[in-house]
């Protein structure tokens, strides 16, 4: 991935955020998404974006970052989080998460967490409600809308 041209990284909590990033990701074949390793909390997730994320999204005008997380039920999480989000990053930030957690989900509609990335993904990719308007994640719809509109970039150039 070249941190010059668009891209995205993804910051996952935990394993299964892990997987379903990796799955959105193997579904559209973007060299331009990045999976970092899983954090192990919601809380983690904000301590590494701050420390490690924050400098080099202001280094790198181009990068996005999707901040991958359980809700645990907790429909406040995602003001409390974007509370924390320096301005000038707020643009380029999106938060996403099951409002329970994956596992719920996964037993939901009996797929795996790849599976249920790649669902996702397509729905992104064809503008469509299937799978993110289940109860457990059309709370993303504002930050969803947002981040489809990078289609764009996730297909941009690469080098090879």
């Amino acid at each position: 991935m070249n941190k010059y041209r668009p891209h995205i990284l993804v910051l996952p909590e935990d394993d299964a955020d892990r997987e379903l990033a990796n799955g959105f990701v193997l579904e559209l074949n973007s060299r331009n998404i990045q999976v970092l390793p899983p954090v192990g909390g919601w809380k983690k997730v904000l301590d590494d974006f701050d420390k490690k994320c924050v400098s080099g999204m202001r280094n790198y005008p181009l990068r996005r970052i999707v901040l991958l997380m359980d809700f645990d039920d907790r429909i406040n999480r995602l003001s409390e989080i974007e509370s924390q989000i320096p301005d000038d990053l707020k643009e380029r930030v999106y938060v996403l998460g099951v409002l329970s957690e994956p596992e719920k989900l996964r037993s939901d509609i009996n797929k795996s967490f790849e599976e249920i990335g790649e669902a996702l993904a397509n729905d992104c990719f064809n503008n469509t409600n299937k799978l993110w308007g289940h109860d457990l994640l059309k709370h993303n719809k504002a930050n969803l809308e947002r981040i489809c509109l990078l289609k764009d970039e996730w297909f941009g150039e690469t080098d090879e």
